[in-house]
């Protein structure tokens, strides 16, 4: 049998799906036909996710009753929340997420029932309630009570307000929804992907949403953006951006291979396994870091990132991607860095759970082939007469 062999699958097509395009060369980006430049400027993440699920945009009815009943399932059962409270303090966001959506898992409804209605119900409650556990592990571990949802409240104000205790003015409303929106859904990324291979074996939707945390956490897939912010923090000044960026990629040219491809040697927030040019995602947050920043008072960090944009740019061909900017807002909103890459979590479980309904409806066994390098066939050799 012949195998055709690609490292790390590249380019190569592992699924159908009509969720979403990715064009690389373009720098184009689609959700269910819709491009991603109008959907941040014009659609809320409930619309987004209502697109994602079922196909279409909603009406003004649809959309309504979609955001009462997600705002209906933000509050996690009391036991997960208990739980969390026993959580190493130091343990990573990202580790307490995935341990209390396993935890989830347990107390759902639902947990044995594989039906496309019973998906579509645990979708639901995945979706209101991992915005409620990045926020409540913020809290817990800081020693602060945990913030109760507000169903009167937007998935991005609501999450803001569980986060600070305070509620959002709308400018700080409307940049986390773009956040959301803008990371909501990328095709087969790595965490999809794993999510896709779970559920392939039939398994649960928890199972594969804790599958998809996993392959998150990383650093080749998500936790740029937390290096991002380090970095810039580092830099300290735009000024400095120049010789920052020049010292760095001088060192990357005196390194082998294998050290280049370690993540740590990598300039965070750039490069891309699919664009070729610019993340059509980044020039929004850029826009968005920029306003954030100023109000914030912390325009200096927007300003060296701008500084950083233009040097890469200037000697490299690496695009910027989603995680470059979106570090700034974060920033701006007070948020702690090692948060950032859960927030992803807290839009990415739309398309997560987006895939996995469409795997279920048509699911078949995720079985690829390895090419063998190793030794030829040979006879087996007795004990007593090895060497």
């Amino acid at each position: 049998m012949s195998v055709s062999f690609k490292a790390g699958l590249r380019d190569v097509i592992a699924a159908a799906s009509a969720l979403c395009t990715v064009d690389g060369e373009a720098g184009q980006l689609t959700y269910r036909g819709y491009d991603i430049g109008d959907l941040a400027a014009h659609a809320s993440f409930e619309e987004v996710v209502y697109l994602l699920w079922f196909g279409e945009l909603p009406g003004k009815a649809a959309l309504e009753k979609f955001r009462r009943d997600l705002a209906a399932q933000r509050t996690p059962p009391e036991a997960v929340l208990d739980a969390m409270k026993a959580y190493p303090c130091g343990a990573h966001p990202l580790e307490a997420l995935r341990t209390a959506v396993s935890h989830l898992a347990m107390l759902d409804p639902d947990d044995r029932d594989y039906s496309a209605e019973a998906n579509l119900r645990k979708s639901l409650r995945l979706t209101a309630q991992m915005a409620t556990l990045v926020a409540a592990w913020r809290r817990i571990r800081e020693g602060k009570p945990v913030v109760p949802p507000d169903a009167s409240l937007s998935h991005a104000a609501n999450f803001l307000l569980m986060l600070s205790g305070s509620a959002p003015d709308p400018l700080s409303e409307e940049a986390m929804d773009a956040v959301l929106v803008l990371h909501a859904e990328h095709e087969l990324n790595a965490s999809t992907f794993a999510a896709l291979v779970t559920v392939a074996t039939v398994s649960d939707l928890h199972s594969a949403v804790t599958s998809a945390i996993g392959a998150l956490k990383g650093p080749r897939h998500g936790g740029a953006n937390e290096d991002v912010l380090a970095m810039l923090k580092e830099i300290g000044a735009p000024e400095r951006a120049e010789a920052h960026i020049r010292a760095r990629l001088a060192a990357r040219e005196r390194m082998s291979r294998a050290e280049r491809a370690d993540p740590r040697h990598r300039i965070p927030g750039w490069g891309h396994a699919v664009y070729q040019v610019d993340d059509p995602r980044a020039a929004r947050l850029r826009a968005i870091g920029r306003q954030l920043a100023e109000r914030a008072g912390v325009r200096e960090i927007a300003e060296t990132a701008e500084a950083v944009y233009q040097v890469m740019h200037a000697k490299t061909t690496l695009p910027a991607n989603v995680d470059f900017f979106s570090a700034v807002i974060y920033h701006a909103l007070g948020i702690p860095i090692d948060l950032c890459t859960s927030i992803f979590a807290v839009s990415r479980i739309a398309g997560w759970c987006a895939h996995i309904m469409e795997q279920y409806a048509d699911n078949r066994l995720i079985r690829p082939r390895a090419e063998y390098i190793g030794v030829g066939p040979r006879a087996f050799v007795p004990l007593d007469a090895r060497a």
